[in-house]
């Protein structure tokens, strides 16, 4: 069979050992598989390429077919990431999973009322982003729903307040009316962007009112429990009529952190790192140091306790066990 070598095609779909590809802006994927040296260099990933790879490879000459299906593209470079968002495996094992790559903007959806995004979680999600150069925003979504559950306002309002002091913006939206996003839909136009969250929070609903061309399969929470049921199962990016192309990703039930040195943990937190430069001794950890600018900062309210809460517990227990959703 005569093939044909390509470069910089962009991974579109995970779907196991098959992937998808597209030569970005355009979009007509087709299928691909890696080839066993890549395979071998996984080491401890699970996915040695993801979802916003941009590859290189052999394909067929001409569309062919054995045995009824198409002859697949394979997949022989994945060149340097820009950056990527990475987390330990669902089962908390050694190994670990790269959830997006190249990622011009990772949007954390939370829910403004059902079902709640634990503080942790957003913390480590946040840090995470941090780490590996991802820009990143939270959604509050469902914002329509106070109106009729008011009792959930004052706490989205305190979260809100937490992270913007943090520098991060937070952008309250509604896939049931619309709120937000037309503002939301300016920020996606020409960008690779993430959606990311817990199951439930309404990300597949999100992106379905803002391109109602996607039909993506959307579920109602649990009334029982008001969790989320698993509607994505896998990471799929889909381009957007209005421009850009965003990021699907199934219901994260835990983030433990990888890679980060206990030492550099607070360069993550924006507010602690910027408190950090008052403290006495260069190796302050802000745990009980003398003189800690950070702590004062806490106790005189100029960070928010959570934050910091967040933080140590994070030095305490970076793969994330003990806050799972």
């Amino acid at each position: 069979m005569d093939t044909l070598p390509f470069e910089r095609a962009t991974v579109v779909k995970q779907t196991g050992n098959l992937y998808k590809i597209s030569f970005l802006p355009d979009w007509d994927p087709f299928q691909a598989v890696l080839s066993g040296k890549l395979r071998l260099k996984g080491g401890k990933l699970t996915n040695p390429v993801a979802v916003g790879d941009l590859v290189d490879g052999i394909m067929p000459a001409k569309p062919a077919r054995v045995r009824g299906h198409e002859e697949p593209a394979v997949i022989t470079y994945v060149h340097p990431r820009r950056n990527y968002l990475i987390r330990k495996s669902a089962n908390l094992s050694r190994e670990a999973h790269i959830i997006a790559a190249n990622i011009d903007m990772a949007y954390l959806v939370l829910s403004a009322t059902e079902p709640q995004t634990p503080l942790p979680f957003i913390d480590r999600f946040l840090v995470t982003c941090q780490a590996y150069g991802v820009p990143a925003t939270l959604l509050v979504n469902k914002y329509d729903e106070l109106l009729s559950i008011p009792d959930y306002k004052e706490n989205s309002d305190h979260i809100s307040e937490i992270y913007t002091r943090a520098g991060y913006a937070v952008l309250n939206v509604s896939a049931f009316d619309g709120m937000g996003l037309e503002t939301l839909s300016i920020l996606l136009r020409d960008k690779i962007s993430l959606f990311a969250g817990i199951s439930g929070v309404g990300k597949s609903s999100l992106a379905n009112t803002l391109d109602p061309s996607l039909s993506l399969k959307t579920a109602a929470i649990s009334s029982a429990h008001l969790t989320g049921k698993h509607t994505t199962t896998f990471y799929e990016m889909h381009p957007l009529t209005g421009g850009g192309f965003f990021i699907d990703s199934p219901g994260i039930k835990g983030f433990g952190l990888l890679e980060i040195n206990r030492s550099e943990l607070y360069h993550f937190f924006p507010e602690l790192f910027a408190a950090s430069a008052g403290c006495k001794y260069n190796s302050c950890l802000h745990i009980n140091e003398p003189r800690c600018a950070v702590r004062d900062a806490v106790e005189n309210g100029l960070i928010p306790a959570e934050r910091y809460t967040s933080y140590l517990k994070m030095l305490e227990d970076p793969e994330g066990g003990k806050y799972r959703t």
